[in-house]
């Protein structure tokens, strides 16, 4: 080389030397970080995809912890109603108890009282005194509000799940498909000349009842209602025909009714019709309400009408004049409930909802019969009254109140909550090793490049060197 302005494999030789080092440079704090990507030029794709990867996985951690969450508020709910079904089955017992009027004295029926009242408010206690964070759980804190239901057509309205986007007012349209009724049987005629005794029953019991000759049908009304708590059949009058009816609804309930002694032939005789006269005997069973709510085929039993879809799940129960009718009803679920985020993402998909109406005394029961407050000292229904039958249906639809509530907890805690999280970390494992392989540093690959990139940097600073000195042998020219 006979030039020395310009040193072109010194120039070569730095050039190599600058690459060789950052390469060093990157696999040094790839082997510090742990990461292969710690910045966006390191692979800018593969940093969008693991950013993105990142994202979920917090938003799976969360879910995790907010379906963790949700259990423990569950638990804690039912745990409560658990102590209060031991105290409804204590009530049912002293009920039992003092329907045996023939063997207590007053003092005992009294007695029994006094545990009546002190378990209808120890129940009302646990009710207004269960929470979770402060937060009241049994007292309808969380039961869903609703408008527009009117009283003449939805005797009882229950919200189990209604998803409430953003707070928004959730509109329930009714369109009945078909009517539902009772079990339909007729009487015709007067009783002739001759007693007659009949046969009447339902699915709740049946009796016999023996009529005098020339008995109205009024009079036959009279006695058939007289033992409605034991048949479960109720009559009416048309004319001279007695209509008598099933108590409930559906196509599980019916009402028979049979001529089992008195003339049965001739002029004047009973005859039994349910849609064709002269028979002695015959049977007919309601049919159940079926329904569109929202358009969706909702499942009708007796008069209650069960709607479970992914927005709405409400059990609707009529009253007994909208049952038999094609009334069509529309309310509005406004607010409320226990909305839990168990998803990765605030969305309607990651949103859980369940409605704890309250179990205070003054809400379980029915309409119709009564509820567990006219069980206490100086209510319609209390021990020392004639009403212990009502008492009865009162205190079994109280305990299938919070029987069906815990029921419907105990279902969301393990069919939703402890699934989703299962669900949850196995998707979290996944999640975390496609971004791990994404993003981390492999240990072994990395101290191989790093061990090459040394003996580079070390061979190009060798080469710098040796690339420095060759200009000097043109000293060699000047002698």
């Amino acid at each position: 080389m006979s030039r020395i302005n310009t040193n072109i494999g010194s120039m070569n030789a730095i050039h190599k030397l600058i690459a060789n080092n950052a390469d060093l440079g990157t696999h040094l704090k790839r082997l510090s970080s742990g990461l292969r990507i710690n910045s966006g030029k390191d692979d800018p794709a593969g940093l969008i995809a693991s950013e993105n990867l990142r994202s979920e996985i917090v938003g799976i951690k969360s879910a995790i912890d907010n379906s963790t969450r949700a259990s423990n508020v569950i638990a804690t709910a039912e745990g409560a109603l658990n102590e209060i079904s031991a105290l409804l089955v204590d009530i049912k017992g002293i009920l039992v108890t003092t329907a045996n009027k023939g063997g207590l004295s007053a003092e005992e029926i009294d007695a029994n009282q006094l545990q009546v009242d002190s378990a209808v408010n120890s129940i009302n206690r646990i009710a207004n005194a269960t929470e979770f964070e402060g937060i009241k759980l049994l007292n309808g804190n969380r039961a869903y509000t609703t408008s527009g239901a009117g009283t003449t057509i939805i005797s009882d309205l229950s919200v189990n799940s209604a998803k409430l986007v953003d707070g928004a007012t959730m509109t329930v349209n009714v369109a009945t498909v078909n009517s539902a009724d009772t079990g339909v049987v007729y009487l015709s005629g007067a009783v002739s000349t001759t007693p007659m005794t009949i046969q009447v029953g339902s699915g709740r019991g049946t009796t016999e009842l023996t009529f005098a000759a020339a008995t109205t049908a009024a009079q036959i009304r009279t006695a058939i209602n007289a033992v409605v708590e034991v048949t479960g059949v109720s009559a009416g009058t048309s004319g001279a025909v007695t209509v008598l009816r099933s108590r409930d609804f559906g196509a599980d309930a019916y009402v028979s009714v049979d001529i089992v002694a008195g003339t049965q032939t001739g002029s004047g005789t009973r005859v039994m019709k349910t849609y064709a006269v002269g028979t002695t005997s015959a049977k007919d069973y309601g049919r159940d309400y079926t329904a569109t709510v929202n358009g969706a085929s909702a499942i009708g039993k007796g008069k209650v009408l069960t709607i479970r879809t992914a927005m709405l799940d409400a059990e609707i129960d009529l009253t007994n004049a909208a049952a038999l009718s094609t009334a069509t009803t529309t309310f509005y679920i406004t607010g409320g409930g226990a909305d839990f985020a168990i998803g990765p993402s605030v969305d309607a998909v990651g949103l859980d909802s369940i409605g704890i109406q309250s179990v205070a005394p003054s809400q379980l029961g029915n309409a119709s019969d009564g509820f567990l407050t006219s069980l206490k000292s100086g209510g319609a229904n209390a021990l020392g009254s004639a009403n212990l039958y009502t008492a009865q249906r009162i205190l079994n639809a109280s305990i299938e109140d919070i029987t069906t509530l815990r029921g419907r907890l105990g279902a969301f805690q393990r069919n939703i909550l402890d699934t989703n999280v299962n669900s949850l970390r196995i998707t979290l494992e996944n999640v975390t090793a496609s971004e791990s392989a994404i993003r981390d540093a492999d240990f072994a690959a990395e101290t191989a490049a790093l061990t090459r990139a040394q003996i580079l940097v070390k061979a190009n600073i060798s080469v710098l060197s040796l690339a420095n000195t060759q200009p000097q042998s043109v000293l060699a020219l000047l002698g």
